[in-house]
């Protein structure tokens, strides 16, 4: 069980939204906290305490105004921790080496492969074909309907098809390296970890995954331990001290 940090950019500055309140249109969101330093200083802060593997995301899309400060605030951070941190937000197969020659270990893909509420299995395919699938994290971020959890795209707004199981998780994991859960309905509220959702995940244990969403105390992370049995990895945002919570950020990079 390893704590991965996280660089979430907004409209070009360093934020932590909640999950489910993203909006392209009008570049909106509900946010807990802005920063003003940039992401370089928290990539250098997480190469510093020798933490690998966190994610950095570019929450404008490519028609966003913001999106060319966004992207710089993006490369930036990867030139502070080169091989350090995975990178995602617009990933596709035409940009994905870009953003590996630029610093990222891996790139987190989700709208790419997953458009339009279904599974494009071509998609992923022309993704491995220009990266390989030792550099690709598919993001299987879900929402809960009708008692499952489905994999969510499109800042989180679109239902997909894809019902997140054990079975979903096998198929996936031929054509990448890790996988990167959020939890949505829970994602930047601090209100608890979905905890039917990481019993399944650390069930599967075949690989590398992360697991983000409501994180909110050192009592969650206690929980998020016992229910996981310590076979995830974790992202906590909005309840870092680093990012306006609670959580002190030095006591959780030492675990």
């Amino acid at each position: 069980m390893k704590f991965r940090p996280c660089i979430d950019i907004h409209n070009g500055k360093v934020k932590q939204i909640v999950g489910g309140s993203l909006r392209d249109q009008g570049d909106q969101a509900v946010t807990n906290f802005a920063s003003e330093l940039d992401a370089a200083w928290y990539a250098g802060l997480y190469r510093r305490d020798g933490l690998k593997g966190g994610h950095i995301i570019l929450l404008n899309p490519a028609a966003s105004e913001y999106y060319e400060a966004t992207k710089k605030q993006a490369l930036l951070a990867l030139a502070a921790y080169p091989g350090g941190m995975q990178i995602g937000g617009g990933i596709h197969a035409g940009n994905a080496a870009e953003y590996l020659e630029a610093g990222a270990s891996h790139v987190i893909v989700t709208s790419y492969v997953f458009q339009d509420g279904v599974f494009h299995e071509e998609n992923l395919k022309r993704l491995v074909s220009a990266v390989g699938r030792k550099h690709i994290v598919l993001d299987l971020s879900c929402r809960k309907r009708g008692g499952a959890y489905y994999i969510v795209t499109n800042r989180w707004q679109a239902f997909t098809d894809v019902r997140l199981t054990p079975e979903v998780l096998d198929k996936l994991s031929a054509s990448c390296d890790e996988f990167l859960v959020h939890g949505v309905d829970v994602e930047g509220k601090s209100s608890g970890v979905e905890t039917e959702l990481v019993r399944m995940l650390s069930g599967w244990n075949k690989m590398p995954v992360t697991y983000a969403g409501g994180i909110g105390s050192m009592e969650d992370l206690d929980t998020f331990a016992s229910v996981s049995g310590k076979k995830l990895d974790f992202t906590i945002g909005s309840a870092l001290d680093l990012f306006g919570g609670n959580i002190p950020y030095e006591i959780i990079a030492k675990l």
